[in-house]
C-alpha cells in the first residue's frame, strides 16, 4: 500500500498530461496525403477547428502549412481571404498556397491537383481560415453565431489567434503578420490595432511585426470613388461621358446627390456591365456548381446571355478563371476529401467556395486604423492588382494620401526577371504601396512569380 500511494500522484499527473496532449493532437490533423494529389504532400499540411465564441458555439475551421524554407524563423501569416464570405481554402489554392487545381488536365470525377514552387510558404508559415461561421468549413452550433459582422470578425479572430498560439507554442517567438486581399482589407488593419493595443496593455505574446493587404476593401467612399477615373484611365468608358458623370457628381461616386449623377452612372454600368470587373482584360463568364455532379455555364455572345444549360463535367471552358472555381466545390464535397481534411461529419452540408452569409457591416471605414497602427511603428505594405476595377488603386491610393504621410521613395517601376512587374511608392511610418502590372483583383492569383517576389523582398525590407 505505501508503495501504491506514493507512486499514484505520479501516476496520475502522467495520465493527466498524456489525456492533454491527445486533446491537443486529437485537436489537429496532420496530413501527409491529399485525395487528388499523387504521392505524398511536399510540405507539412495541417487542419483542424478552434472555437472562438463559447456562447454561440462558434468553430473555425484552419488550414495550416508550414514553411518550406525555415520554419523555426521564417514569419508566421494569418491569412483572411476576402468575401467576406469566400474560404481560406481559396486563398490557399489560388492566390499563395503551394497546391492548385490543374484544370487544363481534368476529365473528370475528382479534380486532381498540383504543386506549386511559387508559394508564399516557400519564405512563411500560413494559417487559412474560414471566416466568419458559416464558410468554408466552419460552422456554429446555434443559428444566432451564423450572422456575423466586422466587430464580431475581429473579436472571433483575436480569439482564434489566442488559441492557435496557445496550441502551437513554437511559433510564438516567430514574427507574426496579419494578411489578405479583398474584403479582408476591411478586418486586417482593425485586427493588427487590438493586437498591438494587447500587447501595450497587458503583455499579450503576439510578435507582431506588420500586415499587409491587396486590393484591400477599405472604405466605402474612396474605394467606390475610385472606379469611374479607373474605367476612363483604362478606356472602357469615353471622354465625353466620364466628364459628364464627373460633372454630374462632382466627383463622388459612391452616393449620387442628384437625378443627374444617378443618371450617368446608369449609363457608366449599361456600358460596362459585360466586363469582367475583377481583371478588366479577362473574359467575362460565370460558372457556378448548383449541386454536386452538374455544373452549368453562362456565356455572353454579342452582348447576349445564353441560357445556362448543362455541361459535360470534362467541358468547363479553359478561358474562364471560374472554371478552376467549380473544380474547387466539385473537390471539397468529396467525402473522401472530408474525411482526410478531418471535416467534423453533419456540420456543413454543402461547402461552397463563397457563399452568401448574413453579415452586418458596422466598421464603414477602417482608414483611422492604418494611422493608428502604422505610426506605432508596423510596417505596412499595400499592394493593388492594376487591372481591377472593383477595388482598384485609384482608391486606394485616394485613402493613402488622406494619411497625409511624406512620400519617402517616390514613385518607380519595382523589376522581376529584368521586367517590370508594376511600380511602388513608399511613405514615413514604412508604409508601401505597390501594384501589379497585370494583375487582378487577387493579385498573386494572376502574377504569382511576381508576388512572391515582392513579398520576399518587403519582409527583409528591401526596396520592391
Amino acid at each position: 500500500m505505501a508503495f501504491y500511494s506514493a507512486q499514484a500522484p505520479r501516476k496520475c499527473l502522467l495520465y493527466s498530461l498524456l489525456f492533454l496532449l491527445w486533446q491537443l493532437v486529437s485537436a489537429q490533423n496532420r496530413i501527409n496525403n491529399l485525395p487528388g494529389f499523387q504521392g505524398p504532400l511536399p510540405f507539412t499540411l495541417e487542419t483542424g477547428y478552434l472555437e472562438v465564441d463559447e456562447e454561440k458555439g462558434v468553430e473555425y475551421f484552419y488550414y495550416f502549412i508550414e514553411s518550406e524554407g525555415n520554419p523555426e524563423e521564417d514569419p508566421l501569416f494569418l491569412w483572411l481571404t476576402g468575401g467576406p464570405s469566400c474560404s481560406g481554402f481559396s486563398g490557399l489554392v489560388f492566390e499563395i498556397g503551394p497546391l492548385s487545381f490543374d484544370l487544363q488536365k481534368y476529365e473528370g470525377g475528382l479534380p486532381p491537383l498540383y504543386y506549386r514552387p511559387t508559394s508564399w510558404t516557400q519564405v512563411s508559415s500560413i494559417i487559412f481560415v474560414d471566416w466568419p461561421a458559416a464558410v468554408g468549413f466552419s460552422y456554429s452550433h446555434t443559428l444566432e453565431g451564423n450572422q456575423s459582422s466586422d466587430t464580431q470578425s475581429v473579436r472571433q479572430l483575436l480569439k482564434f489567434l489566442q488559441k492557435w498560439l496557445d496550441k502551437h507554442p513554437n511559433f510564438n517567438a516567430n514574427s507574426l503578420y496579419i494578411s489578405g486581399d479583398s474584403y479582408g482589407g476591411k478586418i486586417i488593419p482593425v485586427l493588427a490595432h487590438e493586437i498591438a493595443i494587447a500587447k501595450e496593455s497587458h503583455g499579450a505574446p503576439f510578435n507582431l511585426k506588420g500586415y499587409l493587404a491587396g486590393n484591400p476593401k477599405t472604405d466605402q467612399n474612396f474605394d467606390l470613388n475610385g472606379e469611374v477615373p479607373f474605367l476612363h484611365g483604362m478606356a472602357v468608358i469615353s471622354d465625353e461621358l466620364f466628364e459628364s458623370t464627373k460633372k454630374s457628381c462632382s466627383g463622388e461616386y459612391a452616393n449620387p446627390s442628384n437625378s443627374h449623377c444617378a443618371y450617368y452612372l446608369d449609363v457608366v454600368h449599361e456600358v460596362t456591365k459585360d466586363i469582367n470587373g475583377e481583371h478588366i482584360l479577362e473574359p467575362y463568364c460565370r460558372t457556378n456548381n448548383p449541386r454536386p455532379g452538374e455544373i452549368h455555364s453562362r456565356t455572353i455572345e454579342n452582348g447576349i446571355y445564353n441560357e445556362e444549360v448543362p455541361l459535360l463535367s470534362s467541358g468547363l471552358p479553359f478561358d474562364c478563371r471560374a472554371s478552376a472555381y467549380v473544380l474547387s466545390d466539385m473537390w471539397a464535397n468529396n467525402d473522401t476529401v472530408r474525411d482526410a481534411l478531418g471535416v467534423r461529419k453533419g456540420t456543413v452540408d454543402v461547402w461552397k467556395r463563397c457563399r452568401s452569409i448574413p453579415y452586418t457591416i458596422d466598421i464603414p471605414s477602417v482608414v483611422s486604423y492604418h494611422c493608428n497602427v502604422t505610426k506605432k511603428g508596423y510596417p505596412a505594405l499595400i499592394y493593388s492588382g492594376d487591372q481591377d476595377s472593383t477595388i482598384s488603386y485609384v482608391g486606394t491610393q485616394a485613402w493613402i494620401r488622406s494619411l497625409n504621410f511624406s512620400i519617402v521613395d517616390d514613385w518607380r517601376p519595382w523589376y522581376v526577371g529584368g521586367q517590370v512587374a508594376g511600380f511602388t511608392r513608399r511613405y514615413s511610418n514604412n508604409l508601401t504601396f505597390a501594384t501589379v502590372k497585370g494583375a487582378g483583383h487577387t493579385a498573386p492569383e494572376y502574377k504569382p512569380k511576381e508576388c512572391l517576389a515582392m513579398i520576399v523582398r518587403w519582409l527583409s525590407d528591401a526596396p520592391l
